[in-house]
């Protein structure tokens, strides 16, 4: 099995969290324990998989709502970065900033890389990049 890295999403709210997955980007639900608020949730957005655990201060579990900011950027690098940021606004996401077009200068092969991208703050207030590269 290849490593991967997979999100857990601290929220207050599993069954609300799901709702707003699935539809600001189209989510699949893989498994899910518990009902209601009280839900922990690992889903895919095609194949990228993350979960949701419920909040735990106890245990050092905040999510950005209870803790007063996000300590997390996470990027989903889509086809149609414009369509999905449009339609996470529709599903309750607030704005960050609109999705442009900006270079980002690196080192390796490509010294400079064009990028499409945009950011929202989901329900939960964790921030997601939304883009792709264009070169």
């Amino acid at each position: 099995m290849p490593t991967q890295i997979s999100p857990m999403l601290a929220v207050t709210d599993g069954g609300a969290a799901i709702d707003f997955y699935e539809t600001a980007f189209g989510a699949e639900l893989l498994w899910r324990l518990g009902e209601g608020a009280d839900v922990v949730a690992g889903l895919s957005i095609h194949g990228a998989q993350f979960f949701l655990p419920r909040e735990a201060p106890g245990s050092g579990t905040r999510g950005p709502s209870k803790a007063g900011f996000t300590t997390v950027r996470i990027e989903l690098f889509v086809e149609n970065p414009i369509a999905v940021h449009r339609q996470a606004l529709a599903a309750g996401a607030r704005e960050h900033s609109p999705v442009e077009e900006h270079e980002h200068h690196t080192t390796g092969p490509k010294p400079i890389r064009r990028m499409l991208q945009g950011a929202i703050l989901d329900p939960f207030g964790h921030m997601w990049l939304i883009g792709r590269f264009l070169d």
